[in-house]
């Protein structure tokens, strides 16, 4: 949420400031009139013991990692509905909060990454795909199958989907394992179904990435972007790479999967 963020910022700048002030002004005047038992005042009060606190909360959420709970079923089956998530704030490159500029270059994301990003169409949101294809790739989809610069990617079936909780409604699909250069990760299709708005050819420009669901043809990704179909790098939040807590609803009021805390995200 950018509101939050910027809540963020603004409390542990303005409080950094109000601590400043009073340690070059106040405090000496205080001083000054010692014997009169002045005591500090209560903003000055409040900054001391908040500042601190705003402090570490912003440099960790906005350079170490940052929690995210996914809200839709477009990567299962690796990611749940109701899923919490920490994503990596640095792993391609440290970035400045609110502008999210980046000021050190770190790493670029790989085919297969699965990253948080501002949709180029929806600037004020943050959405999570996995990264199929990098800059000058040529992406493919046809049928129920990806290309990448002309060669069709291999699936092994892997059986029947049976999803539970917010995610049954997938029940019946196929689970397959598909085989991307240096990577295998699992997808679900419908087999058979495949969404003719979705298929496609596309070069990636540079300085940009095309970007899929693994939940096939129930994905609003790449390929369904109307004003461009790729993700710039400067829309890029991070790297997911853990699942913490899965839970739905406020209070785990729902469906609660205890064995996927701790999970890696592959």
């Amino acid at each position: 949420m950018k509101w939050f963020e910027i809540a963020l910022v603004v409390l542990t700048l303005g409080s950094g400031l109000v601590l400043l002030l009073d340690k070059l002004f106040l405090a000496k005047r205080r001083a000054a009139r010692a014997g009169l038992l002045e005591t500090e005042p209560v903003l000055v009060d409040y900054s001391r013991a908040f500042f601190p606190v705003l402090a570490v909360v912003l440099v960790l959420r906005s350079f170490v990692a940052e929690p995210y709970k996914i809200p839709s079923s477009s990567m299962m089956p690796n990611l749940l509905i109701g899923d919490f998530i920490l994503v990596n704030k640095f792993a391609y490159g440290i970035r400045l909060p609110i502008t999210n500029t980046k000021i050190i270059p770190v790493t670029e994301p790989k085919r297969g990454d699965v990253v948080v990003f501002k949709p180029p169409h929806a600037p004020d949101q943050n959405w999570i795909k996995r990264v199929i294809g990098l800059p000058g790739d040529r992406i493919g989809f046809h049928g129920d199958t990806l290309f990448i610069n002309g060669e069709a990617m291999t699936y092994q079936v892997r059986g029947e989907y049976v999803g539970q909780g917010p995610g049954a409604e997938m029940t019946g699909a196929t689970l397959l394992s598909e085989d991307l250069p240096g990577r295998t990760h699992t997808v679900l299709e419908w087999v058979g179904r495949a969404n003719p708005a979705g298929q496609g050819d596309w070069e990636v420009p540079q300085g940009q990435y095309f970007v899929m669901g693994d939940n096939r043809d129930n994905s609003e990704d790449s390929r369904f972007w109307t004003r461009t179909h790729f993700l710039p790098e400067e829309n890029l939040r991070g790297k997911a790479f853990l699942i913490w807590l899965n839970c739905e609803g406020w209070f785990c009021k729902g469906s609660f999967e205890p064995s996927r805390i701790g999970t890696g995200i592959q």
